[in-house]
């Protein structure tokens, strides 16, 4: 043993296995070199540390000594002493140590702040003095020397008063202390640029002091100290209505000096012209370009800023100069702008807005006028050149949509009028950030007022006139600078539509649709332009501008895919949306197109070619951007007057095109549409390989599944026919789908454990019949998504006691029907009936005052939503306005005389009367009247104000009808669909329409089949299908009318119409039961019948049915039961 282990020892190298190896060796010496260069880079660091400490405790003692010394120097100067002495011993070390106080972002103390005012006031009466021995000023105009010591003094004390605006607090207690200092140090940076408070300046020195002071203000101009401070001071302003007074905790008075003096020196480097001295270069360029990033990016400048100083921002001169470095510098502006994005404009607001949208916001603020007297009523600032106006507008909207898209605003889901996925967006938590986006929207008001547009549209037609004198003469000057096109404010509204869209929290793009479509003029100088390029093939020549030629509407050229996008995708999903809204209106036209696809190809072979237009086979690969953005903005102009014009303009007057030109249109844009949506949206529902039923849904459901999960690259074909359009589905197969979409859903359910295999995992409640609504809302409104579960339920009697019987499913059905019908009752105050023949339901305005009011509501919508998981039918329908509203859809114009046609037919008459409106005095103003109290809401901002006359009454009568069908009943629809969505899922609801819905809910039409109802019919107690009873039975039912016969089926299913998809769906199945009642066969032969009257079970869909041997008996004692309103009772 111990000869092996000395063996092992042995190395074949020579050396012992005990020393170390060679790799283990380097890697040693390896970390030893490691080691000792950290060591000396520590070494190296720790010396700098110290020399930095060092220097800062040096500095520190230094200035100490040298405030100290500065102070006892400061008090005992009284004027006399010459500018040397002032420059060298007083101001050159005031600046070392306040410059070391600032720098070390330490708090100042009162012995810093007792420095600052003595040397402010002392330079404040030093450029007082008139003697030129004794004044700073006079340095300005001395030797080279001098002009360089007062340059560079001048400069630092400058940068010095701008560190302490951004420090300025008035909000902080020791804010009284501060502001005086601030108020003088904005005095003296006005006083050394401004000649004229220079005291000591003589005649033939101004030339040279002119040059001093506008090298002073040019350098203001290029640094960002002064804009990004007076930003921050401006940011700490009060936001104010334009008729509140600014109000703070310290005096008014010195926070509107330092506001104007701030707003004067921001000012000043925009009001100097551009010069050369010495070489150097005074461009201002730059301090325009500061300007705009700084100052227009302040979230509501103008609320900020006292009256007094408004129009000061409003100047032409400062206006100009600023939309110029916009234009002509937007890539720089727009990238220094986006530096705030997520710093202190989203700390400050709240709000995901950009920078350029405050930019876009304050410039359209800034270069218009309100008038007092009237809200709609307004001009431009004088001689503003609206060309290039428009043109910043274009070019500012475009960089905010691509900002807006890159945070997920415009990615969200299309809605026709609010989103109706997450309730909680209406609840109170949200009023402030909604209030906020609300102020943003009203900056950007003068553009959707009627006098913005007239003014574009008269300089439209000027430029036209202009062009047609003198077609040779072409625009020289800046860039962007020129005749206004029609392709410039297609461009400017179709921007704000879609930032409408997005920022408008309340109503979206609807005021822009207002003023475009209510226009005289607009519209069809659109269309005549489209015309002119889709049939003549001229593509745009009218709008076509030779030094302009590839930036349209003041866009970059760079941004042609960009704008190919908003064609391809964003034009043609809201055309859809649009012909879904024009043609979606009655669900019997959605079926007879469905129904009719077969023979539609036929047709359309055999068709004229002028229904199928060459210039847009294509789709939106086949026409230029400019045309198809103008495309874009006439649907939705065109679309939203559609909805307000009636068959007598249409077809007898023909406004606003004849009835040719309306061919022309529908030519174009079902070319455009089919051509530009993919064949499998329209041949899927009648192609030979269509995927089955069960299929489909479970497609369906995997959109909702990666919608949710935010993937929607995953969604399967099938499925986005479903989503996109699934009207193209006949209804029955939709309806299909949904009990489909039910049966995986309760799969899923039971594969996750939340119901047993053998589905006995139900809610046990007990209920009082005469408190069901109560006793119900008590014991189910908190299971929310849970009710989706079975409910085993246990009456009471009205008299207390327990009722016998176990609930297999038909209690619980009972208990659902009796409950709707108790909280639906208009006397129960929940729900009232529309005025109209059809009395459909719809939310009463003064449930909200009711206790738990919107919860009560909330609950009867998860009760809806129950009954259609369960396929329980419901004998009631809504009103359509109502349904639209879970839908998440607008509701229009027309739908109002489904909900009351009274005043349908008063608006009616309005939009036709042919004298004057005013006559009839009225204001845009809505009276409600509420529990017998009356409260006037307005229609528009100010609209007590704004009288309804012939030019706006149009607006007028949507106004209405948007607050009547959309606003008023908005808050029970959000709680309803809160409820109704815990068990059903907004993607499924969205298979339906409003009609299809209350189809849905209460079933099919008045009258059934009644062979359909014969083959699905059990018999019990001892009936059969030959049994002679039985017979007879059928033969009377056959014999009903179509009213008796929903009398019969209310009588034993509680609801009076049939399932959509025959009685082979009905749960439980229709029952007729043999109950005893036979007579003597001597009372047989004497003519007499059984006595009983039939009766019924509801709950388990059951006819209780005695053996009646006569025709007559039967059809009497059966007509008599179904029409006594009374059921169970009766046996």
């Amino acid at each position: 043993m111990s000869a092996s282990r000395k063996q092992s020892q042995v190395s074949l190298r020579g050396a012992s296995a005990r020393e170390i190896c060679r790799d283990a060796l380097l890697e040693k010496v390896a970390h030893e070199r490691e080691h000792r260069s950290f060591t000396r880079r520590a070494s190296v660091a720790a010396l700098f540390i110290q020399q930095i400490w060092r220097r800062y405790y040096e500095i520190k003692n230094v200035g100490g000594h040298l405030q100290e010394e500065w102070e006892i120097l400061a008090d005992g100067y009284n004027n006399h002493e010459t500018v040397d002495w002032l420059s060298s011993n007083l101001i050159r070390p005031f600046l070392f140590f306040t410059s070391h106080s600032l720098a070390s972002h330490r708090k100042l103390n009162a012995a810093d702040v007792k420095c600052f005012s003595m040397c402010f006031r002392i330079l404040l009466q030093n450029i007082n003095i008139t003697d030129s021995e004794k004044s700073f000023c006079s340095l300005a105009v001395g030797t080279a020397e001098e002009r360089s010591t007062w340059f560079f003094q001048a400069k630092k004390l400058s940068l010095l008063c701008f560190s302490l605006l951004a420090k300025c607090d008035f909000t902080c207690d020791d804010g009284d202390q501060m502001i005086p200092v601030i108020v003088l140090a904005m005095r003296l940076v006005v006083s050394l640029t401004d000649l004229k408070q220079w005291k000591s300046l003589k005649l033939e020195n101004i030339g040279e002091a002119d040059i001093s002071v506008k090298r002073l203000i040019y350098f203001m101009g290029r640094s960002s100290v002064m804009y990004s401070s007076i930003r921050k001071f401006l940011m700490k302003l009060k936001i104010c209505n334009a008729l509140e007074e600014s109000k703070s905790i310290t005096p008014a008075e010195n926070i509107f000096l330092i506001t104007a003096s701030a707003l004067t020196l921001a000012l000043r480097p925009l009001q100097s012209k551009s010069e050369k001295s010495n070489g150097d270069a005074f461009d201002l360029k730059a301090s325009f370009q500061q300007y705009s990033i700084f100052i227009l990016t302040v979230p509501y400048l103008t609320r900020r800023l006292p009256n007094l100083l408004v129009p000061a921002v409003k100047h032409l001169s400062v206006i100009s100069p600023c939309l110029n470095a916009l234009l002509v510098s937007k890539d720089i502006v727009f990238d220094e702008m986006s530096k705030f994005e997520h710093s202190e404009i989203l700390q400050f607001t709240g709000e995901l807005v950009p920078c350029c949208g405050w930019a876009l916001a304050n410039i359209i603020d800034l270069v218009t006028e309100r008038s007092s007297d009237s809200v709609d009523s307004g001009h431009f600032i004088q001689d503003l050149d609206c060309t290039l106006y428009v043109q910043v507008i274009n070019s500012i909207s475009e960089n905010l949509l691509d900002c807006l898209g890159n945070v997920g605003i415009l990615t969200g889901k299309e809605h026709g009028y609010v989103e109706m996925d997450d309730p909680s967006a209406q609840d109170n938590s949200s009023v402030k950030f909604n209030g906020r986006k609300l102020a943003y929207a009203d900056l950007l008001s003068p553009v959707h007022q009627q006098w913005h547009l007239r003014k574009l549209l008269s300089l439209l037609e000027k430029s036209k006139l202009i062009q047609q004198k003198d077609s040779c003469v072409s625009n020289q000057g800046t860039k962007g600078i020129g005749n206004l096109r029609l392709i410039d404010i297609v461009y400017f509204y179709n921007f704000l539509l879609r930032i409408f869209s997005s920022l408008n929290p309340i109503g979206g793009s609807l005021p822009i649709l207002n003023v475009l479509s209510f226009s005289p003029g607009l519209i069809t100088q659109l269309w005549e332009t489209l015309e002119d390029s889709i049939f003549h093939g001229n593509d745009c020549t009218l709008l076509e501008d030779p030094l302009n030629d590839a930036n349209f509407g003041g866009c970059n050229s760079t941004g042609g895919d960009k704008k190919q996008k908003l064609g391809v995708k964003d034009t043609g999903s809201k055309l859809l949306t649009i012909f879904q809204k024009i043609a979606g209106k009655s669900t019997d036209l959605n079926i007879n197109l469905v129904d009719d696809t077969s023979q539609t190809s036929q047709v359309s072979q055999d068709a004229p070619n002028s229904w199928d237009i060459e210039g847009v086979k294509r789709g939106s690969h086949g026409i230029s951007n400019d045309v198809s953005c103008i495309l874009h903005l006439f649907c939705a102009i065109y679309a939203h007057l559609l909805l307000i014009l009636d068959d007598i303009e249409f077809y007898e007057k023909q406004v606003p095109f004849t009835l040719q030109q309306q061919q022309k249109i529908a030519s174009v844009l079902n070319t455009f549409v089919h051509k530009f949506c993919p064949s499998s949206l329209w041949v899927a529902p009648t192609g030979r390989g269509r995927i089955p039923i069960a299929a489909a849904a479970r497609a369906h459901e995997a959109a909702r599944s990666n919608l949710q999960l935010g993937d929607a690259s995953t969604i399967p074909s099938m499925s986005s026919v479903l989503t996109t359009v699934p009207h193209v589905f006949p209804f029955e197969e939709r309806v299909q789908m949904f009990r489909e979409l039910v049966k995986m859903d309760k799969v899923v359910r039971r594969a996750a454990g939340e119901v047993s295999a053998s589905g006995l995992s139900s809610v046990e409640i007990v209920v009082r019949r005469d408190h069901i609504v109560e006793d119900g809302f008590r014991q189910l409104n908190s299971l929310g998504p849970r009710l989706k579960s079975g409910i085993s339920v246990s009456f009471i009697s009205e008299c207390g006691l327990p009722e016998a019987g176990l609930d297999y499913g038909g209690l619980s059905k009972e208990f659902l029907t009796d409950l709707s019908k108790a909280a639906f009752d208009p006397q129960f105050g929940l729900f009232s009936q529309t005025s109209t023949a059809d009395g459909n339901l719809v939310p009463n305005i003064s449930s909200k005052l009711l206790d738990n009011g919107m919860e009560m509501i909330e609950f009867l919508g998860r009760v809806v939503g129950k009954a259609l998981y369960e396929g329980i039918l419901l004998d009631y329908s809504f009103s359509l306005v109502f349904v639209q509203k879970l839908l998440g859809q607008y509701s229009f114009l027309d739908e109002l005389s489904t909900l009351d046609s009274e005043l349908y037919r008063n608006l009616m008459y309005l939009k036709h009367y042919d004298g004057d409106v005013e006559d009839l005095s009225l204001d845009f103003t809505v009276t409600e009247e509420v529990c017998g109290k009356r409260t006037v809401r307005e229609l528009r901002p100010g609209g007590r104000n704004v009288a309804v006359t012939n030019e706006n009454k149009l607006q007028y009568i949507h106004a209405i009808a948007d607050y009547k069908l959309n606003w008023q009943m908005l808050p029970p629809a959000n709680a309803f669909y809160s409820g109704l969505t815990d068990l059903i899922a907004p993607l499924w609801l969205r298979l339906f329409s409003a009609n299809e819905f209350n189809q849905l809910l209460s079933g099919g039409k008045h009258d059934f089949d009644v062979d359909d109802l014969r083959s699905n019919t059990r018999y019990t107690g001892g009936y059969s299908e030959g049994s002679r009873t039985v017979k007879i039975f059928w033969e009377v039912v056959r014999g009903f009318m179509p009213s008796e016969r929903c009398l019969l089926l209310k009588f034993v299913t509680s609801c009076s119409r049939s399932p959509l998809l025959g009685f082979q769906h009905l749960q439980p199945s229709f029952t007729i039961h043999k109950v005893a009642g036979d007579v003597p066969i001597w009372a047989t032969i004497g003519g007499h019948d059984v006595d009983r009257l039939p009766s019924a079970s509801t709950c388990y869909n059951t006819l209780k049915l005695p053996a009646y041997k006569r025709h007559s008996t039967l059809r009497s004692k059966l007509l008599y039961a179904i029409t006594s309103n009374t059921g169970f009772e009766l046996s």
